[in-house]
C-alpha cells in the first residue's frame, strides 16, 4: 500500500505564495506519476498538475499556468507544489494523488484559502 501524506496549507493573502508537501511512504516502487488535484465548494474536482516519477515531464490546468510549479524529489519519495500569485479562486482543499495507470493514490488533502 502506499500512503500519501500532504503539509503546507494555509491562509493567505491574495499575491502571495505556499509550497504544498507530498510525502509518499510504502510500497511506492511501481508509481508512474504522482500530482495535484483541487476541489473547491461547490465545485467538480480538477487536476491542477502531474509530474511523471521518472522522466519528470509536467502538465498543468490552464487556470494555474504560469503561476504554480510541481517537481519532484525522488530520494525523498517527495512532491511538492509551488504555488505563486495565489488569487481568491485558488482556495480549495489540495489533494495529492499517485499511480501506476490511474490516481489509485489520494491524501487526506491539505485547506488552502487565498482571502484579504
Amino acid at each position: 500500500q502506499v500512503q500519501l501524506v500532504e503539509s503546507g496549507g494555509g491562509l493567505v493573502q491574495p499575491g502571495e505564495s505556499l509550497r504544498l508537501s507530498c510525502a509518499a511512504t510504502g510500497i511506492i516502487f511501481n508509481i508512474n506519476a504522482m500530482g495535484w488535484y483541487r476541489q473547491a465548494p461547490g465545485k467538480q474536482r480538477e487536476l491542477v498538475a502531474r509530474i511523471t516519477a521518472l522522466g519528470g515531464t509536467t502538465n498543468y490546468a490552464d487556470s494555474v499556468k504560469g503561476r504554480f510549479t510541481i517537481s519532484r524529489d525522488n530520494a525523498r519519495s517527495t512532491v511538492y507544489l509551488q504555488m505563486n500569485s495565489l488569487k481568491p479562486e485558488d482556495t480549495a482543499v489540495y489533494y495529492c494523488v499517485a499511480g501506476r495507470f490511474g490516481w489509485d493514490h489520494w491524501g487526506q488533502g491539505t485547506q488552502v484559502i487565498v482571502s484579504s
